[in-house]
């Protein structure tokens, strides 16, 4: 069993930055791969990035690559995903889920977050 809280979302502006986190209790946090999801009210939950447990890291999107990331820190039971130069299409909640199976599908991922919401407006 693993539960999981993210923070760090918040109103910011068009380029600014936030760190969001993905805090996880329970057991044997090292072994499950970790997602953040983002989804916009009336559209579909969609993939952001993943990081398995032995650190490889996907993205879902090119036009992320270059403005998110994602880590985590096995010490602190914590992922996190950092988002530079927000845009307000990146305006969503953002969920965190973990798997033993990892990869980009929902549906591998057993175990979810409350997500966080996250606007971009000037």
């Amino acid at each position: 069993q693993v539960q999981l809280v993210e923070s760090g979302g918040g109103l910011v502006q068009p380029g600014d930055s936030l760190r969001l986190s993905c805090a996880a209790s329970g057991s044997a946090f090292s072994a499950y791969a970790v997602a953040w999801f983002r989804q916009v009210p009336g559209k579909e939950r969609e993939f952001v990035a993943s990081i398995s447990r032995t650190f490889v890291t996907t993205m879902f999107e090119d036009s992320l690559k270059g403005r998110f990331s994602i880590s985590r820190d096995n010490a602190k039971n914590t992922v996190f995903l950092q988002m530079n130069s927000l845009q307000p299409e990146d305006t969503a909640v953002y969920s965190c889920a973990a798997s033993l199976l990892g990869g980009s599908l929902e549906s591998r991922y057993g175990y979810w977050g409350q997500g966080t919401q996250v606007t971009v407006s000037s």
